[in-house]
């Protein structure tokens, strides 16, 4: 998707060994069709400290645990509000209830923060600078994960037609009881 789009393809390494980094992919039999990685903010910090140190070391003083999605890409010709949907609970998941995130950052293109505003409910932080991982520019964008905690009580699951979120598109409460469940995790 990033090769498609003209964007610098993204250092292999520096999504995948790091420890304290997960992928999750979308696939069925004989292709994927979405991905996200999740990082964990730790010692080497998050790959947004590269180009916004600054506002990172605010939300970090005001006592965040941050994590951060990179690679997200999805083929919209797979059912993508669906498939986004569990992507981002997954992730989320992961970030805030198994490893205590409090806060999540994304560095996105320009043109797709309107999407991430509207549909998630992230707040711009950053201005716009250009991000050398993918050659292109970006802003950092900014998401208090109580707010997902809210969105999916109320939302998760339900498919809700002509609602402007993602959220509907999440499991259910008790969806995501069954997966933490199934991974072992307490909650």
């Amino acid at each position: 998707m990033y090769s498609w789009r003209g964007l610098a393809p993204v250092d292999a390494d520096v999504a995948t060994a790091r420890p304290d980094r997960i992928t999750l992919v979308a696939s069925d039999e004989s292709a994927i069709f979405g991905t996200v990685t999740l990082g964990l903010d730790g010692r080497e910090g998050i790959l947004a400290d590269a180009l916004y140190p600054e506002e990172l070391a605010r939300l970090r003083r005001r006592g965040a645990r941050l994590c951060e999605l990179t690679r997200l890409a999805m083929d919209t010709h797979h059912n993508a509000r669906e498939v986004l949907g569990a992507l981002l609970h997954l992730v989320y998941i992961h970030g805030r209830l198994i490893h205590g995130a409090s806060d999540v950052v994304i560095e996105v293109h320009p043109r797709h923060a309107g999407f991430y505003r509207r549909m998630l409910g992230f707040s711009p932080i950053g201005d716009e600078r250009v991000c050398q991982r993918v050659n292109a520019p970006a802003v950092l964008l900014h998401l208090d994960l109580r707010h997902v905690d809210e969105q999916i009580a109320l939302h998760g699951g339900t498919s809700k037609p002509g609602l402007r979120s993602l959220y509907p598109y999440f499991f259910s409460p008790e969806e995501q009881d069954e997966i933490l469940r199934e991974l072992g995790a307490p909650h």
